[in-house]
């Protein structure tokens, strides 16, 4: 009897698991292919009908909405040197890794996007 019990339980946590890992893994869509960003670049991207910014410095692979908060334009256009970009616009700068605004005229942060690499897609978890 115990022995069934205990087949049974680890059945269910084995299943569990697998559920839970296939639920974090539908939160991320596909957003680009590795081959399509090289180490300091960056690319505009539509994930989930919003417009995102993947850069790629280093192994490494981040992404921003494509939002200045200082007036609402776009931040693709502007310079991207190490870890920030600069809004073409005024001159804000927001770090690519979690979106901060480091100086005037923005005061907001930008949203920043979990991302994560499966074979040659980047994926995207957009934050709600």
């Amino acid at each position: 009897m115990h022995v069934r019990l205990l087949k049974r339980t680890i059945l269910i946590l084995k299943i569990n698991r697998y559920l839970k890992e296939i639920t974090n893994m539908s939160d991320f869509l596909p957003a680009a292919q590795t081959s399509d960003l090289k180490d300091g670049e960056k690319m505009l991207a539509e994930v989930d009908d919003r417009l995102v910014i993947l850069f790629q410095v280093g192994a490494d692979y981040f992404c921003i909405d494509d939002v200045c908060t200082h007036d609402g334009g776009t931040l693709s256009d502007g310079e991207h040197a190490g870890f920030e970009i600069t809004c073409p616009r005024h001159g804000a700068k927001f770090d690519i890794r979690c979106g901060k605004a480091m100086c005037m005229p923005a005061t907001q942060d930008t949203a920043s996007h979990e991302v994560k690499v499966d074979g040659d897609t980047i994926l995207v978890k957009i934050s709600q």
